[in-house]
């Protein structure tokens, strides 16, 4: 009914009529779009819409895929809403859209879906139709409001949403934040006919576990098998990184044992999110420890893992070590941040070691990271400075510097 309403309103607005054809309708409804798009005149590969020849709509839908201008559609569309020959087909509708979102022709897509409504009778829509146009004002528009009606609005057209689309508007709204709507699409399922399934719960738990609520997260764990569905690594994954933000790790150490007992078998993401948790509280012997129990469980770690032991080796300047997990990283074929460079190089500068200095430079450099002035100075103190009052001094120049930069 939403869409319905607006279509009424915009119509209203035009004088017309229910005795008046639908397409006519519609036609007006586009002769209501903005001006600020159209162009003087029509692209040459649309002469044949001019022409009296009989169109048939796959020949028609072979006219507007080779229109390159944008600008050209909506007053192309116009003619052609006018011919006798004129049917709306899902195809066409589809093509505009998708070519008007490319150009984020936004509010020419908000006229298009208006008239679309008026030609509900005349054409049958899928639910692909409604998926592709709610991802369009969902994730290329940022109108989230606009892909829930779309939404609410596919019973209308005789086509009632699947998990696949109800999905996919709970994700949008985590995404954003919204955590407020997401209970009320969530009621809604019902309404719209669509069965809750483990995607669903999945999805929820990642809502709750960023809004901070990880109770609520944990006791949809319960709900699975109620679905005759089971958890996976995806469902896990936001509980753990909640645990860890929160510093719980008993619990997370918890979940991880309960993932192991009901068979799903933990990859390198989720023990990435252990040790990075870890680390960011300094439990940095903790995380070498993790890494050390995932490759006993035969899961590889990957540049990611690494990486994160290299932070925490790093914060606690435990260079010699640091260095040696930089060396096996660079000779697999990793590539080791720019901020685990400058660490390294500043901490390796502190101590005074400058053959390793050269070492990490160079693989730096290497890397395609480029060191700034600040770095070079530290460097520098560290190659020609022989006392502290000189290495004082220093370092006020570079603090200046940075500064200023």
């Amino acid at each position: 009914m939403i869409l319905r309403r607006l279509v009424l309103s915009a119509t209203s607005n035009s004088n017309l009529t229910r005795t008046q054809p639908l397409s006519v309708s519609a036609t007006r409804l586009l002769s209501s779009s903005p001006d600020r798009h159209t162009p003087s005149g029509y692209d040459a590969k649309l002469a044949r819409l001019t022409h009296k020849d009989w169109l048939a709509p796959n020949e028609v839908l072979k006219i507007f895929e080779t229109v390159k201008d944008p600008t050209f559609l909506i007053p192309a569309y116009r003619h052609y809403s006018k011919r006798k020959d004129y049917q709306p087909t899902e195809p066409l509708y589809a093509l505009l859209i998708n070519k008007l979102g490319h150009a984020k022709m936004f509010d020419e897509i908000e006229h298009l879906v208006k008239a679309l409504t008026l030609e509900e009778k005349r054409c049958r829509f899928s639910e692909g139709f409604f998926y592709s146009l709610m991802k369009v004002y969902g994730n290329s528009a940022g109108r989230i409001n606009k892909a829930i009606e779309i939404l609410f609005s596919m019973p209308e057209f005789g086509c009632w949403p699947s998990a696949k689309s109800f999905n996919f508007i709970l994700n949008l709204l985590v995404k954003a934040k919204l955590f407020d709507e997401i209970r009320e699409i969530f009621v809604s399922a019902p309404k719209l006919g669509v069965e809750i399934d483990g995607c669903c719960l999945n999805i929820l738990i990642k809502g709750l576990c960023e809004s901070g609520n990880l109770g609520a997260a944990l006791h949809l764990l319960d709900e699975f098998p109620k679905l005759k569905s089971r958890p996976n690594v995806m469902t896990f994954s936001p509980l753990l990184r909640g645990f860890c933000n929160k510093g719980e790790f008993e619990e997370a150490f918890r979940l991880l044992e309960r993932m192991e007992k009901e068979g799903i078998e933990p990859d390198a993401i989720t023990f990435n999110i252990l040790i990075s948790g870890l680390r960011r509280k300094g439990r940095v012997e903790e995380g070498v420890e993790v890494m050390e129990r995932m490759k006993v469980r035969g899961c590889q770690p990957n540049s990611g893992t690494y990486q994160e032991v290299l932070y925490g080796l790093l914060d606690k300047k435990r260079n010699l070590e640091a260095g040696e997990m930089m060396w096996k990283m660079v000779s697999w074929g990793m590539r080791p941040s720019f901020l685990s460079y400058k660490k390294m190089v500043l901490g390796l500068c502190e101590t005074k070691d400058a053959a390793e200095v050269d070492w990490v430079l160079k693989q730096m450099v290497s890397h395609g990271f480029v060191p700034k002035t600040g770095m070079w100075w530290k460097v520098v103190g560290c190659v020609v400075v022989k006392n502290k009052d000189s290495q004082e001094v220093l370092d006020r120049i570079i603090d200046r510097q940075e500064t200023s930069g």
